[in-house]
């Protein structure tokens, strides 16, 4: 069968596709000819050329460029880079031994830090080097590196942010500038995120926000914020000299506590999963530090972390460090001479002179705050009375509380509630003296109603030898003649408790361990207080406490609640046996119930859980306690451990060495 004829349209389009692609194909062999006589020059590479890149595009190529480095032999995070010298001694050893334009051949230096800046092509680059808060030039030429190969490979391998270690000889460039001119740049620890720069004279990250809650970023971008945190290094180390000195020993006391004392504050409650007790943190060491004089160590002091369960603001953190000592021997006035001594000595030590700058809120203008030696001294009644202009009703006065909020009230000072002596009393405080105050000033001679821990004041009644000293309105230090009556110890604290059940869950609670070490004898003794925090505020010139802390408290973001949520433990199931069966165990007869059975040990957690202590006669062993544990120990432990009180009990008293539960009758 013969083909169809082409008609004369179709062969015409055909024609003139065939001329076009003919055309197209001569096009394009041209275009290769010419590129081929005329090849394509390679970009050439200059350092940092790639800053103007998106940050997740940056974050990527990063990511894939030392998955290639790793890929091909590389290593990108070696284990170890000796260091022959940290960068401020590098600088502080060569910059006198050196000229401008020379370098000295002969002498090898290692330094390894962050780079803080990268420029330069071709055969010369230089970076800025940060190591332990100083900088020093890093300037790389190809003459001067171990080999062409190697300089190429590493200036195109490391990125502003990375860690490296440099190699090399020591000396200034031609414009004077102290240098390392490497003979060798290893990377250690590459950065795969793109860095914040600084614009002129403003901090590369300024977001409160970001700065703390990546304190790390804020470190490496912001280097001037590094010396907030060396005054505070410098502030303890002066503090730990001062009281060494004066023959003082270093001591810790335990941060979870089984009754909050030594203060007055909200605790943060946990809760011990295997005493089956729920327990507190520390609002301070006070109690067990005086416990320590009573056992003969006569001049303690412990710097560490208090914990209180109250608003976070500028001058508050849920965490906070402190100083506190106890010294035997030794009243208020005593300490008020120490404190004046310790403090003038420290300002004048860390910043030179008596006289420090400080901006008490954001956005205040500076204030001269003066800490020469002596400090102003203010009684805090007689104060307030001369403050006010008025005559404040007598402490003794029944009532004294009402007549107190009235004069509150008549000026237009608000108090929360609940409305005691104390917090009335507090309040004027804050309103007419620590308002006013701006050098340090020592408020003194407290009533007793505020202070349930100080000693009776010898001469004026109703008030205290105690002293809290203030600078700038704010309060630095707390100190006192301790109260060392165990009688009078026991009535403060039930005034207290009375307080608590009054709604001030601020008030202390009734530490009867306390009270009988207090039986035992505490000399004549003298106990300070100071908050390191605060301190180191004033000496940086910050006014927001989150400036002086490393890692503050802050509320979770969105990001963070959902990881939090993602990677919460598990709770404790509230019936922990669920779905479980009570052991079987043989009989263990204990005061006629039979404690190998479910029912026998479920009255016991009931009876154990009525009780008002960890014994069953409440805070002493008797020998009935004795008799139980003899029983629970023929036992499985599977069925001491069923329920959560016998648990609790029985973990408790087997701390107790078997001669010790053998004395118990």
């Amino acid at each position: 069968m013969s083909e169809p004829k082409e008609s004369k349209n179709a062969m015409k389009k055909r024609l003139k596709a065939e001329a076009a692609a003919k055309k197209k194909a001569e096009k394009d062999a041209a275009k290769a000819a010419k590129e081929a006589a005329n090849p394509k020059k390679e970009k050439k590479f200059v350092a940092g050329d790639d800053a103007d890149l998106d940050p997740t595009q940056y974050y990527a190529n990063r990511v894939a460029a030392i998955e290639k480095m790793q890929a091909e032999g590389g290593n990108a995070y070696p284990h170890k880079f000796h260091v022959s010298h940290r960068v401020p001694d590098f600088i502080k050893e060569f910059d006198s031994k050196t000229k401008e334009g020379e370098r000295l051949e002969g002498t090898t230096v290692t330094v390894a830090g962050r780079l803080n800046s990268v420029r330069g092509q071709g055969k010369l680059y230089f970076y800025d080097l940060k190591g332990d808060g100083d900088f020093v030039q890093i300037m790389s030429d190809l003459k001067t590196y171990e080999s062409e190969e190697g300089f190429n490979a590493i200036h195109r391998s490391i990125k502003r942010g990375d860690i490296v270690g440099i190699t090399g000889t020591p000396g200034k460039s031609k414009t004077g500038q102290l240098s390392v001119f490497p003979k060798q740049i290893v990377l250690l620890s590459p950065c795969l995120h793109m860095l914040p720069k600084s614009q002129g004279d403003r901090p590369a990250i300024t977001d409160p926000e970001v700065r703390y809650r990546n304190r790390y970023l804020d470190l490496i971008c912001n280097n001037e914020n590094r010396r907030t945190f060396e005054i505070r290094a410098r502030v303890i180390s002066y503090i730990r000299r001062f009281l060494d000195e004066r023959n003082f020993l270093e001591v810790e006391t335990p941060s979870l506590c089984l009754l909050p004392g030594g203060a007055t504050a909200k605790p943060f409650k946990t809760f011990h999963n295997d005493l089956n007790q729920e327990m507190y943190m520390r609002i301070a060491p006070e109690l067990p530090l005086k416990k320590l004089i009573i056992g003969g160590l006569e001049r303690v002091y412990e710097i560490g972390r208090n914990y209180r369960n109250e608003g976070i603001d500028l001058t508050h953190n849920p965490e906070f460090t402190t100083c506190e000592f106890y010294q035997a021997y030794a009243d208020y006035e005593d300490l008020m001479r120490m404190t004046e001594e310790m403090v003038s000595g420290m300002v004048l030590s860390v910043c030179g002179s008596y006289k420090i700058a400080f901006s008490p809120k954001p956005g205040m203008p500076e204030v001269e705050v003066d800490f020469t030696p002596p400090f102003k001294r203010i009684s805090m009644i007689s104060g307030l009375e001369s403050a006010m202009k008025i005559s404040l009703p007598s402490l003794s006065d029944p009532q004294c509380a009402s007549k107190l909020s009235a004069i509150l009230k008549s000026r237009d000072i608000e108090c929360a509630p609940p409305h005691t002596t104390a917090r009335l009393l507090d309040e004027l405080v804050g309103e007419y003296l620590e308002s006013e105050i701006v050098n340090p000033t020592f408020i003194m001679e407290h009533p007793e109603i505020m202070s349930p821990l100080a000693k009776y004041h010898r001469s004026k009644e109703f008030l205290t030898e105690r002293f809290e000293l203030f600078v700038a309105g704010r309060e630095l230090c707390n100190a006192y003649t301790e109260l060392n009556n165990p009688k009078v110890q026991r009535e403060r604290f039930l005034e207290q408790a009375s307080f608590n059940a009054s709604g001030d869950d601020e008030a202390m609670c009734l530490d009867e361990s306390f009270v009988v070490a207090l039986e035992h004898g505490l000399p004549p003794t003298g106990g300070w207080g100071l908050g390191i925090d605060r301190l180191t505020m004033f000496l940086s010139n910050k006014n927001n406490i989150k400036e002086v802390l490393l890692f503050p408290a802050m509320k979770p973001n969105a990001e963070e609640v959902a990881l939090i949520a993602a990677n919460k433990p598990k709770d404790d199931d509230k019936d922990v046996n669920q779905g479980k069966k009570f052991p079987a165990c043989q009989a263990a007869k204990w005061e006629g119930a039979d404690l190998g059975t479910e029912a026998g040990m479920r009255s016991l957690d009931c009876r154990l859980g009525d009780g008002a202590g960890p014994f069953l006669g409440g805070s002493k062993p008797s020998g009935a306690d004795g008799e139980l544990l003899r029983a629970l120990a023929t036992l499985p432990r599977e069925a001491v451990g069923f329920f959560g009180n016998v648990k609790g009990y029985y973990n408790g008293a087997m701390q107790f060495s078997e001669a010790v539960r053998g004395t118990w009758k």
